[in-house]
């Protein structure tokens, strides 16, 4: 088992850029997949990015391809999604979940095994 904690939302004008970060307890994060999500007000979660165990494979949601980067460091435990020239449409709640069968290319929701509590990203305009 996991637990995943995210911080490092908050406030930012659009094209600005915000670096999330999501810290792992536990000593098997590397057997993890692990991938970022968001669910804006009255919308459901969606997927945002995805790495495998190793960091060398990602995948992204097309709205943010370009502007957002996922990477990961297993040495410390902990995943980031960087992410840059940030738009009103990326207000949401941003979570990161982990997968346990290594599938980066998993982008369901039901498809991750464990989930942090959520950061709140406001993007002004």
């Amino acid at each position: 088992q996991v637990q995943l904690v995210e911080s490092g939302g908050g406030l930012v004008q659009a094209g600005g850029s915000l670096r999330l970060s999501c810290a792992a307890s536990g000593r098997t994060f590397s057997s993890y997949a692990m991938g970022w999500f968001r669910q804006a007000p009255g919308k459901e979660r969606e997927f945002v990015a995805a790495i495998s165990r190793s960091g060398g494979n990602t995948n992204y949601a097309d709205s943010v391809k370009g502007r957002f980067t996922i990477s990961r460091d297993n040495t410390e435990n902990t995943v980031y999604l960087q992410m840059n020239s940030l738009k009103p449409e990326d207000t949401a709640v941003y979570y990161c979940a982990a997968e346990s069968s290594g599938n980066y290319y998993y982008t369901r929701v039901y498809q991750y095994d464990y989930w942090g509590q959520g950061t709140q990203v406001t993007v002004s305009s």
